[in-house]
């Protein structure tokens, strides 16, 4: 499904930015807590923190471009 579409290009963006970036991928199944506490209702959401804040979210598949950019506006 769209959350295993999003491993390669997780990875991708890992290689791309390298210590720049921490990827986090939690399993809302196993984590309902957290899934609630962030207002997670489809999957996958990305999101993007800095120092304990959220500056960006999105739902569904986004592409390794897209997010290299994204994380790029808010260094």
């Amino acid at each position: 499904g769209p959350c295993k579409m999003m491993a390669p290009i997780l990875k991708q963006v890992k290689d791309q930015l390298q210590d720049q970036v921490t990827i986090l991928k939690i399993d809302v199944d196993k984590n309902p807590e957290i899934a609630g506490k962030l207002q997670i209702r489809g999957v996958p959401t990305l999101m993007l923190f800095k120092s304990g804040k959220t500056l960006w979210r999105q739902s569904g598949v986004v592409q390794a471009s897209d997010l290299v950019t994204v994380i790029n506006q808010y260094k």
